[in-house]
């Protein structure tokens, strides 16, 4: 191949990562802008309405473990194809009108987000193993960058288009089929064999690595879809119209973008995240003690300093995935575990919420028990953070990619 064939070539593959990686949140941040009208159009309950968000998070846990059989099956890019389809499948499908094709189509599309989250640490440490910190930034920021669009334009495009909640969250699927079609060249190549790899899950579920960056996968996960789920619903009852609340949301994801653009650059070059995962903790509590005490004050305020520290610990998440292991096989297979165990802890959260807020007639309480699980993330990213110990697993040394 010329050279003007190989930077052809890498330009395609990096624009189908970020087209790829816009996808990944669409379809979850999309529901919660609307989810007052799905409720009040379906006659859900706001433990009902939270089930949504919840049913897709269960799966992006409990399936997460098809991600690793499948790439080993068909190859990490052929993997991601597949995810970019159903995805567009499953968002069609809650589209339909129905309770029960709301939650189906929910289930379905978390299925593809669950592989598609898995294989992308994967797909970084095979195309880019020398440049894993700036192509984790580049991918996080796309999937902020989808999650920020969706939910700030969400309600706008029902005004301007006339559309109800059906069809206007029916659009992810375009996106998606957008970014199939643009990463179908990658996988019309001989995928990289993995056949004979060892399968490093034994170890992994052995080692204490495993289930501090599975913990603080998890915690961070919860207090952001806490969050995603119901920030528009708690400003509308502190007063704010629902327009303004959509947009506080979309708000707080693009404030995501700047942790998620420098932060795993930074971070990836020191040998110890700690310093790091620490302040973003510290940023998140900020903005849920801000939303607790004084929601209409200056929310503005309360949603970036809430979006850098959830860029930064989403970003951190999967930056330290990826350097604790050292090839995509074991990126893959460590990822699925710490999404697995970690987006099922992550699931109770926007249900729970909804709970104690139905039970307790105010956001008071929900906000508390959020701020408590900020405190448990500080302590998990703590031990995440923390370079692996001179002897540890293969699959959990520090690469020295950066």
């Amino acid at each position: 191949m010329t050279d003007r064939g190989i930077r052809a070539s890498r330009i395609l593959l990096i624009a189908g990562l970020i087209l790829a990686s816009l996808n990944l949140r669409p379809a979850l941040a999309g529901i919660s802008p609307v989810l007052g009208e799905i409720m009040s159009d379906l006659g859900l309950s706001a433990a009902g309405g939270g089930a949504i968000t919840t049913v897709m998070v269960v799966c992006l846990g409990v399936l997460a473990p098809l991600a690793p059989l499948l790439a080993r099956r068909f190859g990490l890019d052929r993997t991601l194809l597949a995810g970019l389809v159903v995805l567009a499948a499953g968002v069609v499908l809650r589209a339909a009108g129905s309770i029960p094709a709301l939650y189906v189509g929910a289930a379905v599309a978390g299925t593809a987000i669950a592989i598609m989250n898995v294989v992308m640490p994967g797909v970084v440490k095979q195309h880019f193993p020398s440049q894993v910190g700036l192509f984790t930034s580049v991918y996080v920021s796309g999937l902020v960058l989808g999650a920020a669009v969706a939910s700030g334009l969400t309600v706008p495009l029902e005004h301007a288009t006339g559309y109800g909640w059906r069809e206007v969250t029916a659009m992810a699927a375009i996106p998606a089929v957008a970014a199939a079609v643009l990463w179908l060249p990658q996988t019309l190549r001989p995928p990289a064999r993995a056949g004979n790899a060892p399968r490093p899950f034994r170890a992994l579920l052995r080692a204490r690595m495993t289930w501090a960056v599975t913990a603080y996968m998890g915690l961070q996960s919860l207090t952001f879809y806490i969050m995603l789920a119901w920030i528009p619903t708690i400003f509308r009852d502190a007063g704010l119209p629902a327009d303004q609340a959509g947009y506080l949301l979309g708000l707080t994801n693009l404030a995501q973008i700047a942790a998620t653009l420098t932060v795993p650059v930074l971070a990836g070059r020191a040998r110890s995240q700690v310093p790091h995962v620490t302040a973003a903790v510290l940023l998140t509590i900020v903005g849920y003690v801000g939303m607790m005490v004084a929601p209409t004050a200056v929310p503005w305020l309360w949603m970036i300093v809430l979006g850098l520290g959830q860029g930064a610990s989403i970003a951190l998440a999967l930056l330290i995935i990826a350097l604790r292991a050292p090839d995509p096989t074991s990126v893959t297979a460590l990822s699925a575990v710490a999404q697995s165990a970690g987006y099922v802890l992550a699931a109770l959260g926007p249900f729970l919420i909804g709970a104690l807020h139905q039970s307790s007639g105010g956001w008071t309480l929900p906000l508390l028990a959020g701020f408590g699980a900020c405190v448990l993330q500080s302590v998990a990213g703590f031990l995440a953070g923390r370079p692996a110990p001179v002897g540890a697993e293969r699959a959990h040394r520090v690469t020295a990619a950066e």
